[in-house]
């Protein structure tokens, strides 16, 4: 098999989880976009891998070990991402990232970059306990 067969497949599949991580607002397709990206990564690995391969007389078979690695690296990344979406979901209500640019919770601005007055005079979000009395 040829070399460009796999090296375009993974371009293919890094360019659609680039436009997956530039393009969309969800945290959860966010991280799904970077795991097709690492995946393609690793399809090159493997790919140059068996190339390379080929060519020497000794196989060590670097890139399908580096591959193990970036699973192993992948698997933690989306476990620890998805707990802090779910984190984030829990406390905010939304997963939507450009909702979650202000992390600050006590912090509200207006559009020229100042405190709101009418944050600060409590007339902004009601406070935690409102909100479980009206659900109440």
């Amino acid at each position: 098999m040829h070399l460009a067969y796999p090296v375009v497949l993974s371009s293919l599949l890094f360019c659609t989880g680039l436009y997956g991580v530039l393009a969309r607002r969800n945290a959860i397709l966010v991280l799904m976009s970077v795991e097709l990206m690492l995946n393609a990564v690793n399809l090159n690995l493997v790919a140059f891998d068996v190339w390379l391969s080929k060519a020497a007389e000794e196989t060590l078979h670097s890139g399908q070990a580096l591959t193990l690695f970036t699973i192993t690296i992948a698997a933690a990344e989306i476990g620890i991402g998805l707990a802090i979406v779910l984190a984030v979901h829990r406390n905010r209500g939304t997963a939507d990232i450009d909702k979650l640019r202000d992390t600050a919770e006590g912090h509200e601005t207006g559009t020229d970059g100042a405190e709101d007055p009418d944050a600060a005079q409590g007339s902004g979000r009601p406070e935690r306990s409102e909100k479980a009395e009206a659900t109440a």
